[in-house]
């Protein structure tokens, strides 16, 4: 699978997310994927897992996608995954085998205030 294809993929895929499709959103992982959450020690093993713990999950969710870079069978999406109003700030990296994803690990991260000590030098993002 090119770039060009695996970037459609992944835009497809992050869209899906977005509008709760989990079919289609599911359609980019093997069978044997493997999900993995760093920060609460879990992984999920195998698409119909990943997407039924994603299906059960109850809070209300968007996708806002800031950037996806990548190449090969390696591509990182950074995005603003917002549950119930609350954005986390959010990147997936996947590894693809065969044109689709085997591993995927997310890293998630709170919103905080801006440091004091740094503010002169600091512009707000939009």
């Amino acid at each position: 699978m090119d770039d060009l294809s695996v970037r459609a993929a992944l835009e497809t895929h992050w869209a899906a997310s977005d509008a709760n499709d989990f079919e289609r959103e599911h359609q980019i992982y093997r069978e044997d994927a493997v999900l993995e959450y760093p920060q609460s020690g879990e992984f999920i093993r195998g698409r119909a897992h990943i997407q039924s713990s994603r299906a059960a999950q109850p809070n209300q969710k968007r996708f806002t996608v800031r950037r996806i870079v990548g190449s090969g069978d390696l591509w990182i999406t950074e995005y603003v995954l917002t549950y119930d109003g609350q954005p986390s700030y959010t990147v997936s990296i996947m590894e693809f085998l065969d044109g689709k994803v085997v591993r995927e690990t997310q890293y998630f991260g709170d919103p905080f205030e801006p440091g004091v000590s740094r503010s002169q030098w600091v512009e707000r993002m939009q």
